[in-house]
């Protein structure tokens, strides 16, 4: 009789291009696959109700996934340190098999399991990097240390020998009914029964087939224009993958590989440049959860040891007024708006709304990060905090002051007001160049309910740059 391997999904939540999950197929046919509702993590006070209703229909699809190949996902509900080595054990598998993660808690988590199991006598395997297209450690300096800088570790990651996909989960056998029966398994519960309402409509369908669906599509069109469309709002022009590589709902070889086709059935140079661009996102990507595996201590405070102890000012009015877009500032406010209303936001208009906390409320880059994670269907750590120490000057960039003007950013990338419009429509009517400048009269306000700025950008900016200025001689 075969060996019953249990596959513990995290944020892998699909059988196609799974390494683990390949990895546990090639040991045994029997391989039944667990997931765990972890209350350490939906009872965080950064939870997204967004992301959760991803994730639960993420999971319904992939139990209907192993239904079809002949296995099951068995729902648990608990403390994985808990319940990972007592379903294991109920069951008598021979191996628990998961793919690694980098995140500080996860890692924690991992830990704990292992040592759980290895008391029951039941092997463990953890050695597969799924969600990466190269594991922390393989792509160093010269000097066989991490990188710190992205330029370089682009240069080194982008010529490195990548994994093609492996194949999906074919032909499992799972449990019957009375090894069923003796687990804690539980039936799949709703987003609103787990406490989270999300009525808006997620910018990509639940699960593995629509985020294969949407990879083929922007890989067949959109990406040989996405260097030239992705920085404007208004125009569909990113591959809305986010939320999918979040939970591996697809798998990160087989998205590089879809990059791969497209760039060698390009026929010029410029649609070359633009699918490389967008590799270069990927790199990003990996990038920062190569540093949280590295620098684990950025989950909790900045890089740059000139902002252990930055001045901030910490305006609680003036951070809600940004949390519900009414600061005043209209492209601000819609892409505030957006995320609020559609649990996502544009990558450009979040480099915008981090500067502006930061630069021109002076505001803890630390809230801006929380919030985020409360809000966005694509909420994931590494990438959000570096995204936000990028912003705040804090991380890892090798030029830190950067300051984004709302009106030049607007002006750039939503010349037209088209963003804007959408997102802020009480003042829908006012002139194009004053939404986009932010220069709104007082004729134009009247009656919208539009707030006028909460705070003028020059005079900010010259203050924070002060303070930045003598934050950086003190620690020098």
């Amino acid at each position: 009789m075969a060996d019953l391997i249990l596959f513990w999904h995290r944020r892998d939540l699909r059988i196609s291009d799974n390494l683990g999950l390949a990895a546990a197929r090639e040991r045994s046919p029997q391989v039944v696959g667990v997931f765990c509702l972890d209350p350490d993590i939906l009872e965080a006070d950064d939870v997204a109700p967004a992301r959760v209703t991803y994730m639960i229909g993420c999971l319904a699809q992939l139990q209907e996934r192993y239904q079809i190949v002949g296995s099951e996902l068995l729902i648990l509900k608990g403390k994985p340190t808990q319940q990972i080595p007592q379903v294991a054990a109920t069951l008598g598998a021979a191996a628990v098999y998961w793919n690694r993660d980098v995140e500080p808690y996860a890692r924690q988590r991992d830990t704990a399991v292992a040592a759980a199991l290895k008391e029951k006598g039941i092997e463990m395997r953890t050695t597969t990097w799924d969600q990466l297209l190269h594991a922390p450690g393989d792509v160093m300096t010269g000097a066989g240390k991490p990188y710190t800088v992205y330029g370089p570790f682009w240069r080194n990651w982008q010529k490195s020998v990548k994994l093609s996909p492996v194949e999906s989960l074919q032909d499992a056998v799972g449990l019957d009914d009375a090894e069923r029966q003796g687990t804690d398994a539980i039936a799949l519960p709703s987003a609103p029964e787990l406490g989270f309402i999300w009525d808006a409509a997620l910018p990509l369908e639940p699960g593995e087939q629509p985020a294969r669906e949407q990879l083929a599509t922007f890989g067949q069109r959109a990406i040989e224009a996405y260097d030239e469309q992705r920085d404007f709002p208004a125009v569909l022009g990113t591959s809305l993958l986010s939320a999918a590589l979040k939970f591996g709902a697809v798998g990160i070889r087989e998205v590089w590989q879809t990059a791969v086709a497209a760039y060698d059935a390009c026929r010029s140079d410029e649609a070359r440049a633009n699918v490389q661009t967008w590799m270069k996102e990927l790199a990003w990507r990996e990038f920062y959860q190569h540093v949280m595996y590295f620098f684990p201590m950025l989950a909790e405070g900045p890089y740059r040891q000139a902002w252990q102890d930055f001045p901030w000012d910490n305006d609680e009015v003036k951070f809600r007024a940004w949390c519900e877009g009414r600061t005043g500032y209209p492209i601000v406010d819609a892409a505030m708006r957006q995320l609020n209303e559609t649990g996502w936001m544009h990558n450009r208009c979040r480099m915008i709304v981090a500067s502006f906390l930061t630069k021109d409320l002076i505001i803890d880059w630390r809230w801006g990060e929380k919030y985020f994670m409360q809000t966005l269907v694509d909420g994931d750590l590494s990438a959000n905090n570096g995204g936000w120490q990028w912003s705040a000057s804090s991380g890892m960039d090798p030029k830190p002051l950067r300051i984004f003007n709302p009106a030049s950013q607007a002006k750039k990338f939503d010349a037209d007001a088209e963003y804007i419009r959408q997102w802020v429509p009480e003042i829908r009517h006012v002139d194009t160049g004053a939404l986009v400048s932010g220069k709104l009269s007082t004729l134009d306000l009247e009656g919208t309910g539009y707030v006028a700025p909460i705070v003028d950008h020059k005079k900010q900016q010259a203050i924070f740059k002060e303070r930045y200025k003598q934050q950086k001689a003190r620690v020098q």
